[in-house]
């Protein structure tokens, strides 16, 4: 693919203590089949072999920073104010890319600048073994279809102009589970959404410590506070349906906690 520009791209990887995952996200980077990116990964400080791996590949890594952060949120936005590309994305370190992502998105870049995020409309969700399990997706049109209709973002794969990232003050280091949310709908007021939709970019692994998996009530309440913040209103469907899946996450974590014979069926299903 030739485009008129050289135009640089640059990915960050947070991580902390991701050494079982974090060499298939390395890899997933540094095989782009497009040439011109800045590799930055920060982590937070990681005390298992993360950072033996890292080193492995120090020398096709521009920039590492291995220090104590305030979260996931700190570390991306710490790689935010280091890119020197004109698009950033973040891929996590146990997530990865697939080889012709950046190409991709830096073709519907320089077809349409104007944009503000450009992203593939379906991931791959892979398990520990890395074992493909589902695809998933959603297009998002603009702006108000996200603050109303449906909430969902598709995060690896997705990538920002810088200068609006900066603009809008980057990641709001106070939301520790769906920061990407709230990006999408910051930068969406400042331009258009761009999206592939002949097939998948990257991967998404959904694994027993991932956070969303952990931490599902925290996660709903992010979601709900962030739709507020940004105009949605408690009758908008995007409101109503974080309610509702809050009951039923309330609902089974009783069930759970006090008939524990229920998670024995649960898993052998």
């Amino acid at each position: 693919m030739t485009h008129k520009r050289n135009i640089l791209v640059s990915i960050i990887t947070p991580s902390y203590n991701q050494g079982r995952f974090i060499e298939e996200t390395i890899n997933s980077v540094l095989t782009q089949t497009y040439p011109n990116i800045e590799y930055i990964l920060i982590d937070g400080g990681s005390t298992d072999n993360t950072m033996d791996i890292v080193k492995k590949y120090e020398d096709k890594i521009n920039i590492i920073v291995h220090e104590k952060d305030k979260g996931q949120s700190d570390a991306i936005n710490k790689g935010f104010r280091l890119a020197h590309g004109e698009l950033v994305g973040w891929i996590n370190s146990d997530d990865k890319l697939y080889p012709d992502c950046v190409e991709k998105i830096v073709g519907m870049y320089a077809e349409h600048p104007d944009g503000a995020i450009y992203y593939g409309t379906q991931i791959d969700v892979i398990d520990a073994n890395s074992q493909k399990r589902k695809e998933w997706g959603t297009n998002i049109p603009d702006r108000e279809y996200l603050l109303r209709k449906r909430y969902d973002v598709v995060q690896p794969g997705s990538f920002y102009r810088t200068d609006f990232v900066r603009q809008v003050g980057y990641l709001d280091e106070t939301v520790h589970y769906c920061m990407d949310l709230d990006l999408f709908l910051k930068l969406l007021a400042k331009g258009k959404i761009y999206s592939y939709e002949a097939g998948t970019l990257a991967a998404i692994r959904v694994w027993g410590e991932t956070k969303t998996s952990t931490g599902r009530q925290k996660f709903l309440k992010n979601i709900y506070d962030i739709l507020i913040k940004h105009g949605a209103s408690k009758y908008d469907r995007t409101v109503i349906k974080t309610r509702i899946d809050t009951v039923i996450f309330n609902i089974k974590d009783f069930l759970l906690k006090y008939f524990p014979f229920l998670e024995a069926l649960k898993n052998k299903n």
